[in-house]
């Protein structure tokens, strides 16, 4: 544009206008990203509706790369006319990205259509918008993808509502990918954060304990809460007869079963419960995982607990509760105890799911188990050990 008045760089750019080239396109939007830029508020309305016009007329002609560029230069501008605005947000994502992450001209209502009706790079786009209301963070939650709830939930900008929210911490139990920013966001109460201890990560559970200044003794408080108000659901009248496999199967669908679960279940002597729990975990038949906990040795449970992912300190609190919990034994033999925790260091994940998807198979797992440290089979091998 010209160093001189407004009024001349507004009549300079009519005269570009009738220029149909895919240059003279390409100038034409330059040239009005600029004059939009340094107009502020000089333009009269007129001339604002004649440079609306004339812009979104140039859209519907004008080549991608020319459309793109025009839109890095108005996302961030506070004067461009809101028609034109949605125009942009409502194009292909190359060039609708910069107007939705970007633009405070595009109205709540603008984004929740864009989030109904285009495509979802164009809602991931809006989950990273600078400033989102509740609003609108509801619509992009109500719409259901894991990948754009995980960016809303990153976007710390973002406002979600309460009641949002206490939803998306219920649904991290399945989804793991929401643990992580939902305990990193700002606006996460105390509360939610304890609800979530009980099934997230060892790394994530080091992370409530210490941001959200919760004593492990009121985590081992709420965990007997819990073990208690799941043992009054399983005290209700017209539980079918098998209630321990029955609630543990109600409890793995939303996946509350988690080790500290087990071990509370275990501390009140809910023998039934737990093996339940442990069979709905392990996928082995509850009579096989009877048989494991029945093993003087412990060899086999040792194996299941690390063919699930469990970690060291869990299985041996397992371990001892069971012995307890069976045997009567109020202290662990030492010799005992250590052999079997260094059985489990040596085996590897991989070894032990093997070993566990064997047993699902064919439950003479003491025949199994001589193989434990060889490698893992083969559907050949498996044959012949069979």
């Amino acid at each position: 544009m010209t160093d001189g008045s407004y009024g001349d760089d507004y009549q300079a750019l009519l005269e570009m206008a009738r220029d149909k080239t895919a240059a003279g396109r390409s100038l034409l939007a330059n040239a009005m990203g600029d004059f939009f830029s340094q107009s502020n508020d000089v333009l009269t309305d007129h001339e604002r509706t004649l440079m609306s016009g004339i812009l979104r007329s140039l859209l519907h002609t004008a080549e991608m790369s020319v459309r793109r560029e025009l839109a890095n230069k108005l996302a961030a501008l506070d004067n461009v006319p809101h028609e034109l605005i949605v125009t942009l947000a409502n194009d292909e994502i190359e060039v609708a990205y910069p107007i939705l992450v970007k633009s405070k001209l595009l109205y709540d209502t603008d984004l929740i259509e864009i989030i109904r009706h285009r495509t979802l790079q164009h809602q991931l786009s809006i989950a990273m918008h600078r400033a989102l209301s509740e609003g609108v963070s509801d619509a992009l939650v109500e719409n259901g993808d894991e990948d754009v709830i995980k960016t809303l939930l990153e976007n710390t900008n973002a406002r979600i509502a309460k009641s949002t929210m206490e939803y998306l911490v219920e649904q991290s139990k399945r989804v793991d990918s929401f643990q992580n920013p939902i305990l990193r966001r700002p606006d996460l109460d105390r509360e939610l954060a304890k609800r979530m201890y009980w099934w997230v990560s060892a790394a994530l559970k080091i992370y409530v304990a210490e941001h959200f200044d919760i004593d492990p003794m009121e985590l081992d408080e709420a965990l007997d809460a819990t073990v208690t108000e799941i043992m009054a659901h399983e005290a209700e009248p017209g539980v079918v007869v098998d209630r321990a496999s029955e609630l543990a199967r109600r409890l793995a669908e939303t996946r509350q079963i988690t080790p500290e679960i087990m071990i509370g279940v275990l501390r009140k002597g809910e023998v039934p419960l737990f093996e339940a729990m442990f069979a709905e975990q392990t996928g082995l038949r509850l009579k096989l995982v009877r048989r494991f906990l029945l093993e003087p040795g412990g060899e086999a449970l040792a194996v299941a607990c690390k063919g699930i992912g469990m970690v060291k300190d869990d299985f041996a609190t397992i371990f001892m509760r069971t012995r307890k919990a069976r045997f009567g034994k109020p202290v662990i033999n030492t010799s005992e105890l250590t052999r079997v925790l260094e059985l489990f260091d040596r085996v590897h994940l991989e070894p032990a799911q093997a070993m566990l998807a064997k047993w699902r198979r064919d439950p003479d797992y003491l025949n199994a188990l001589r193989t434990l440290e060889k490698p893992v089979p083969d559907s050949r091998s498996d044959s012949e050990a069979s």
